[in-house]
């Protein structure tokens, strides 16, 4: 176990599945730093139960609150406040114990690709849940792959079954979807898709945002350019399987046409303890339960339906365009679910908005995948909000 742990994103789902991990392993960090978003509310309970060195929330108010209420360490907010900590936290990490912090980045969205690259310039080891860094800023994060470690249940059941093997010996891999909440519904039925329906998804506790991109099968779609970026192969090496009862969490093939799979419970805490403890391999975690082989029955896979879930071959399809288009795609769809959210529009808009936006943005000059600065990853993903926070769609497709 580090001795020095960064949490951005403490009050989100990774963030507090990551302090539930620590409160059961036998030794805690020494230094440990939370930095939240706008849940001030959660982030004092989080004070109170795992007493942090420093924080750091982005509303200065409820910052200004926080030290009202007696917590002595260092405060950081607004938004040049999570580079601040970063810096700050390096520097006292390396002063207490002489080695670099652990950072885990549970920060959704285009939001967490800045400071996942600042932790890896500074230095530090990188488990992230956060594909829009791959997704939007594979190229920038390349250089430094060897610090990272994935803490998607699929990309750490990839990694684990890699390791021990050169990459010559792997031809391929294979990434698992249960098929979200939808996989059954006919194309006329998702017509009447509700923002309330498209978040429960079937398997895990997740976000609003991996929810509903889970029910579009969006997610598996950001999960493959994850994986190429990741493990450096080729999209046509990438294989996605629908598999409902989400015991097989990842494959990979090797050259003799032979496969090794991860079976687990759906639990993140699994992941997330497997990349804190790496190498090692800790205990069980509390009310996870081992499979069994003679109880699990019937395992189904199948092909995704690209036709009934059109956001999977999009994704795919922007993946091989190059990092521009994985940029449209991402700032796209973060848009146009937040629209969906927000009943703006309907769940079959979301793939038609993604669609335009593609479009736009083949016809736009030098948008190749010739991206190599944060500052060029940022115009595009605003080029591309103007433009689909502005779409009308004819017909939209949304339930009364």
């Amino acid at each position: 176990m580090t001795s020095s742990l960064i949490v951005l994103g403490s009050t989100g789902s990774i963030g507090t599945q990551t302090l539930a991990v620590i409160q059961g392993l036998k030794k805690a960090p020494e230094f440990l730093v939370l930095a939240a978003g706008h849940n001030g509310t959660l982030l004092r309970e989080q004070i109170k139960t795992v007493l942090p060195d420093a924080v750091y929330l982005q509303d200065a108010h409820q910052a200004h609150q926080i030290r009202h209420e007696g917590f002595e360490g260092n405060i950081f907010c607004q938004n040049d406040g999570i580079i601040e900590l970063l810096d700050y936290s390096v520097s006292e990490a390396l002063k207490r114990n002489g080695a670099l912090p652990t950072v885990i980045v549970g920060i959704s969205g285009i939001a967490g690709l800045a400071p996942t690259l600042h932790a890896l310039k500074l230095g530090c080891r990188v488990l992230t849940a956060n594909k829009e860094t791959f997704v939007a800023g594979g190229i920038l994060v390349k250089p430094y792959l060897d610090k990272i470690v994935p803490l998607d249940s699929e990309h750490s059941a990839i990694m684990q079954c890699m390791q021990g093997y050169a990459p010559h010996h792997i031809s391929g891999l294979t990434l698992t979807a249960s098929g979200g909440p939808f996989l059954t519904w006919s194309p006329s039925e998702l017509h009447t898709v509700t923002p309330a329906q498209a978040l429960k998804h079937p398997k895990w506790s997740m976000g609003a945002k991996i929810s509903v991109d889970s029910a579009t099968l969006m997610n598996k779609g950001l999960e493959v350019i994850e994986a190429h970026w990741l493990f450096g192969l080729p999209y046509h090496a990438i294989d996605v399987a629908i598999h409902p009862q989400s015991v097989v969490h990842g494959a990979i093939t090797f050259t003799d046409g032979s496969m090794l799979a991860h079976l687990g419970p759906t639990d993140m805490r699994i992941a997330i303890q497997y990349g804190l403890l790496l190498p090692d391999r800790g205990a069980q975690p509390q009310g996870v339960r081992s499979l069994r082989l003679a109880e699990l029955g019937m395992l189904a896979f199948h092909p995704p339906d690209t036709a009934q879930f059109p956001c999977l071959a999009l994704a795919i399809e922007a993946g091989r365009l190059g990092q521009a288009a994985t940029i449209v795609l991402n700032a796209a769809d973060e848009v146009l679910v937040k629209r969906f959210l927000n009943g703006d529009i309907g769940f079959l808009d979301i793939t038609k908005g993604v669609e335009k936006a593609l479009d736009s943005c083949r016809s736009l000059p030098n948008q190749t995948s010739t991206i190599s600065s944060l500052d060029e990853v940022f115009a595009l993903d605003a080029w591309t909000r103007a433009l689909t926070g502005n779409l009308i769609f004819k017909n939209p497709s949304y339930s009364v």
